[in-house]
């Protein structure tokens, strides 16, 4: 990574990424930070509270030992690290956790802190999302919207409809910043490398936004006066259970990949379409917008539209392979795989697919099938 200014540099320092969340509690007193885990969780409730949203992740877990006793062996790495950190006092800022039913392994986190860690006077909330796309489901996504505003407003601050907008107007600016970071990635010599791309999307979910906004607004220019990427072997594109581990990336660019583009809720799944501004009614305006946009497979029958993101995405950013990875234990992009697996292929793409822990131990044996996987792409070996 080439050399970048003092400002810029906190999108990349991943091993102090508490400290945005300790300084914005340490500005004001009654500041307070909300822990949540998966991406149909409207942000913009909680921003509109004066409220600072850290979506929890596993990065730099290296020993999850403690966590593992409290935990089925059947749950997944990723849950554990983040219930690692609970344990180790490394979430010791926040001030509550809204839940949410993304997939049932987090679930298990959300049930762990409640019990076992949790204070008498932090903030809990469970937050239901739908399952399905029809009208009845956009009732129900704006009513758990409409109970969560009038959770956090008893913790925080008052939720108006002006302040609900002017959050959703500065996190879809987030989202503008993120697509224009991602068309930085699209070109045939890219400036910005995936493994960059995904520091940028952690370090956005533990900061303030219209913090973050200047930060990338400033990236994106000085990323735009770099030499572009000219060595790349193969251009590829992540997709699976989700993916927070930057060094992870960074093993297959080491072998002469580049990830240009993901299907990953820590990189593009996160904020990328714009939210829908509702005047009248601001939370039918989130409602809309978040049902709608592509998510994982924890909703149902929705087996087509997955395949179609991936195949159109692959197609802009003219990907020559995916690499699949499937955390151990994860149901959801487990099962996923029969859907898609021979589809990607037929659509003459190169597949990869690996089972994945969250803290990396094999990244030797990693390595090695990422050469191999370049190789064959660059070769044409996989016809």
């Amino acid at each position: 990574m080439e050399a970048i200014t003092i400002n810029t540099e906190k999108l990349f320092d991943l091993d102090n990424i508490n400290s945005f969340a300790k300084e914005w509690k340490e500005a004001a007193r009654g500041n307070k930070v909300l822990a949540y885990y998966c991406s149909h969780m409207p942000e913009e409730i909680l921003y509109a509270a004066d409220i600072l949203p850290y979506r929890l992740s596993g990065t730099g877990v290296t020993d999850d030992s403690q966590a593992e006793t409290y935990m089925s062996p059947f749950s997944c790495s990723f849950c554990r690290a983040c219930f690692q950190k609970f344990l180790d006092g490394s979430y010791d800022f926040l001030d509550g956790f809204v839940a949410s039913d993304g997939c049932l392994q987090p679930q298990r986190v959300f049930d762990n802190w409640k019990f076992y860690v949790r204070k008498e006077d932090q903030f809990v909330h469970q937050f239901n999302a739908p399952r399905v796309y029809d009208e009845s489901a956009l009732g129900m996504y704006r009513r758990e919207m409409l109970d969560l505003k009038n959770a956090v407003e008893r913790f925080g601050n008052y939720v108006t409809n002006e302040k609900l907008i002017n959050a959703i107007k500065v996190y879809n600016e987030t989202r503008r910043l993120i697509r224009e970071l991602y068309e930085l990635r699209k070109a045939d010599a890219p400036k910005v490398t995936g493994e960059e791309c995904l520091r940028i999307t952690l370090a956005s979910m533990a900061m303030r936004k219209d913090t973050f906004n200047e930060l990338l607004a400033q990236f994106i220019e000085e990323a735009k006066q770099r030499e572009p990427i000219t060595d790349y072997r193969a251009r590829l594109m992540l997709i699976g259970s989700s993916c927070d581990i930057p060094t992870y990336l960074k093993i297959f660019e080491d072998k002469g990949g580049l990830f240009v583009a993901d299907a990953n809720c820590y990189g593009s799944r996160y904020l990328y379409e714009d939210v829908e501004i509702d005047e009248k009614d601001p939370l039918a305006g989130l409602a809309r917008s978040y049902l709608k946009r592509p998510v994982c497979p924890r909703m149902l029958n929705i087996h087509d539209d997955i395949l179609k993101n991936i195949l159109d995405t692959a197609k802009e950013f003219k990907v020559d392979g995916v690499v699949y990875t499937k955390m151990k234990n994860c149901d959801l992009w487990g099962g996923e795989s029969i859907f898609i697996d021979d589809k990607i292929r037929e659509a003459g793409l190169g597949l990869l697919i690996l089972d994945r822990e969250e803290i990396v131990a094999n990244a030797g044996q990693v390595g090695i099938r990422a050469e191999a996987f370049v190789e064959m792409i660059e070769t044409g070996g996989l016809e």
